[in-house]
């Protein structure tokens, strides 16, 4: 409640780095989250019951938009098992994102913007593991597993998103299809002006990937790629700024959401500290 510079004008952050969707799994796992959210909202209710300003009305939660974005850490954790265990294992890591939906609709949230997740098998991370042969690649290089099982999950999260939007009413639910978004980056990275889709910008060994995963990209003799190089991984799991900007214009233009929604539609921007 105490930020350091923040006015909270652009939003408040629940998330954190490695959460998962599965309570128990990370200290800061979705239902905690959720549960801080909660926690906020009560203390803006008691500043206003108390007199004081708060950082958001409590009026106002109802007009806010709820972004979320989690369960890459849940799949990718589970990827060593056959693939019918962890085409099993799906439902119940999207049952925690409906549930955490059904809670935040219950604490005011009425709009929701909510991601399915990337093309995890082109990420370097995962490509650098070591493998007998390259049989489980597809056409672009990237892990057919690992992307398939992402597909099924969002698959999964988008029917999720149908079933809320017609059990909670006056409510804006928006699925972004993130695989079909980052996949497009690695499949027609020439068009987006992207020399190497799947080498790592901050990391070791150099091509194919540039990536050791007993070698941390905070190391003084990292291979780092030039600053006018546009390639979509930073660090082997993260993107680069340049792929960033690419996704979120993607994501914002409502051209792959479901049902078709810009961002713009249902958020106001942020009050200039000017005005």
């Amino acid at each position: 409640m105490k930020p350091l510079g923040s006015d909270y004008s652009n939003g408040v952050n629940f998330a954190i780095a490695g959460a998962t969707a599965t309570p128990g799994d990370t200290p800061f796992s979705l239902d905690v989250q959720v549960d801080q959210f909660i926690f906020y909202r009560e203390r803006c209710n008691d500043s206003i019951t108390r007199g004081e300003s708060a950082p958001v009305d409590p009026k106002d939660f109802h007009k806010a938009l709820f972004t979320m974005d989690i369960g890459q850490n849940d799949i990718t954790s589970i990827m060593y098992l056959p693939y019918d265990q962890v085409l099993a294992k799906l439902p119940h890591f999207v049952n925690e994102i409906r549930k955490a939906i059904q809670i935040l609709h219950k604490n005011g949230a009425r709009k929701f913007w909510v991601h399915g997740t990337g093309a995890l098998g082109c990420l370097p991370a995962k490509l650098a593991m070591p493998r007998d042969n390259d049989g489980g690649l597809d056409e672009h290089g990237c892990l057919t597993k690992f992307n398939n099982a992402a597909k099924k999950f969002n698959e999964l999260l988008s029917e999720a998103c149908d079933d809320l939007r017609l059990q909670l009413k006056k409510s804006a639910i928006i699925f972004v299809d993130m695989f079909a978004i980052k996949y497009d980056l690695v499949a027609n990275h020439t068009k987006h002006g992207i020399e190497k889709p799947l080498m790592t910008c901050c990391g070791h060994g150099g091509p194919p990937y540039n990536y050791d995963p007993k070698r941390s990209c905070m190391g003084v003799d990292k291979d780092t790629c030039k600053p006018d190089d546009k390639l979509i991984s930073w660090d082997g799991v993260h993107f680069t700024d340049a792929a960033n900007s690419l996704v979120a214009s993607m994501a914002i233009s409502g051209e792959y959401s479901i049902p078709r929604m810009k961002l713009t539609s249902l958020v106001k921007p942020a009050k200039s500290n000017d005005s």
